[in-house]
C-alpha cells in the first residue's frame, strides 16, 4: 500500500495525516506491506490498536492520528 504522510508536530500533540493517494503537501512514505505498516505504526506509537488502524487506513484510503505527548 502506498502512503503518503503530513506530520505536524507541536508541543502538546502530533497529528499525522496518512493517505493512500498522492497530494501536494504530503512526503512520500513508501510502498509498505501490512507487515511494514504495523512497524511503522508501532514507531508512532506503542500502544496504538494496529489491526483497527490498518482495517481503516484500507477501508477508508486514509487515515488521521492525533497523539497527545504524555509528560514525563
Amino acid at each position: 500500500m502506498k502512503i503518503w504522510i503530513q506530520d505536524t508536530n507541536t508541543k502538546s500533540h502530533r497529528l499525522i495525516r496518512l493517505n493512500c493517494e498522492e497530494h501536494s503537501d504530503y512526503k512520500y512514505v513508501g510502498d509498505l506491506d501490512e507487515n511494514e505498516l504495523n512497524i511503522f505504526f508501532l514507531d508512532l506509537q506503542k500502544d496504538m490498536d494496529l489491526e483497527k488502524n490498518i482495517k481503516l487506513i484500507k477501508y477508508y484510503g486514509y487515515l488521521h492520528l492525533f497523539i497527545i505527548h504524555k509528560n514525563k
